[in-house]
């Protein structure tokens, strides 16, 4: 059977290929360290999985959810952005939970992307708003960012350029993958650039809290929510990767048309891991104190692996990950990561894999344990 033209325009995850690779090392009897993804490996809160546990005997938990998520997970995620954020939505309209908010960036882009519509897709930035992007047959249309520019848009070169076609803008800030941390101004920036040439900017947001005291949301902004909408997760910032627990807040118009998409694809999500959410939501602030002293001393020995190979390192950066410049000279990032991943036994992330942009830096991340970053020091 031949396959449809729309996988033509993809390829597979970088990371599910390379993750066969070294599977297949460790396999062989290697001892492979995997810095490369980030993928939580601490526990959610004790009460997060208390909450989850008690709540599969409750009546009507194994049944059919809607669509919209139980009004409690709801509730729970505007009292989390008024209290962090300094935003107001609207529980009962302003607010979708997701199954993560991967599945938010498929969703968004089948609800407003008709084909031959054009995407700003920041270049480095997450693989999948190119995949997504082509798989709705919309065009991909990249801004490059730089750690000339602190790694913001350039709104006055982006206006030289054709934006009649152009639907989409995506950002994400806290940057994935250097970490740039956004501020106020220039969200009002693209906020006005968004209004003028009539483009909805959608912030990905899951690393406000990683490393991180000055939260930011893009729906802080005066006028923000007629242009933008904001994507959020608990994978990062309360070890719930595997749940697929996420949330996409804007205007009732916008949500009601991604909700749209969203009821033809699932039939809900599972109750007992809203409960769990609506757990993780309510934690005090001692939570992410707590979980970013094991992150910073992470930070702190994986800036001395930086060292080690004569990378440079923006220390303000802020997320789950540590973005390396690499020593001059070297022109392949990822020949450079493949020669240690076969010589030293480390996994390393490559930045061409999130746009050419990417080209001559590595990312580390920190969601591996001290004494393995202490090993992976000790093999150099």
């Amino acid at each position: 059977m031949e396959v449809a033209q729309r996988l033509q325009t993809v390829q597979e995850y970088y990371f599910s290929k390379k993750l066969r690779e070294v599977r297949g090392m460790i396999a062989e009897g290697k001892p492979v360290i995997n810095m490369g993804i980030g993928s939580p490996d601490l526990a959610p809160a004790p009460e997060v999985i208390q909450a989850m546990q008690e709540s599969v005997a409750d009546a009507g938990a194994h049944q059919y959810q809607s669509y919209q998520g139980i009004p409690e997970l709801r509730k729970a995620i505007t009292d989390f952005y008024q209290e962090y954020f300094n935003v107001v939505v609207n529980a009962d309209s302003e607010v979708l939970p997701l199954m993560g908010s991967k599945e938010g960036i498929m969703h968004v882009s089948m609800a407003f992307l008709n084909q031959g519509d054009e995407v700003l897709i920041p270049n480095p930035g997450y693989p999948t708003y190119t995949s997504v992007t082509k798989l709705v047959e919309a065009t991909p249309k990249y801004y490059n960012l730089s750690a000339d520019s602190d790694w913001f848009p350039d709104i006055d070169a982006l206006e030289q350029t054709d934006l009649s076609k152009v639907k989409i803008m995506w950002l994400s800030y806290p940057h994935m993958p250097t970490g740039a941390k956004p501020t106020k101004e220039m969200f009002q920036k693209l906020v006005a650039f968004a209004r003028k040439h009539d483009i909805l900017l959608v912030n990905d947001n899951p690393y406000s809290f990683v490393l991180n005291e000055d939260q930011l949301s893009i729906l802080e902004i005066e006028g923000a929510k007629e242009v933008a909408l904001e994507l959020n997760s608990l994978s990062k910032s309360f070890n719930m990767a595997g749940w697929r627990v996420g949330m996409v807040l804007g205007s009732t118009e916008n949500i009601n048309a991604i909700l749209k998409v969203k009821s033809n694809f699932d039939s809900g999500m599972f109750y007992s891991v809203q409960k769990g959410a609506v757990a993780a939501l309510q934690l005090k602030k001692e939570w992410f104190q707590q979980l970013n002293e094991v992150y910073a001393k992470r930070k702190a020995l994986t800036l001395q692996l930086a060292a080690k190979l004569n990378c440079t390192v923006d220390e303000n950066a802020v997320g789950m990950f540590v973005w390396c410049k690499l020593p001059e000279g070297i022109t392949s990032s990822e020949a450079f990561i493949d020669t240690i991943l076969q010589e030293k036994n480390i996994f390393i992330t490559p930045g061409t894999i999130f746009g050419s942009q990417g080209e001559g830096y590595i990312r580390f991340s920190l969601c591996v344990p001290e004494e393995k970053i202490a090993e992976a020091i000790n093999r150099f």
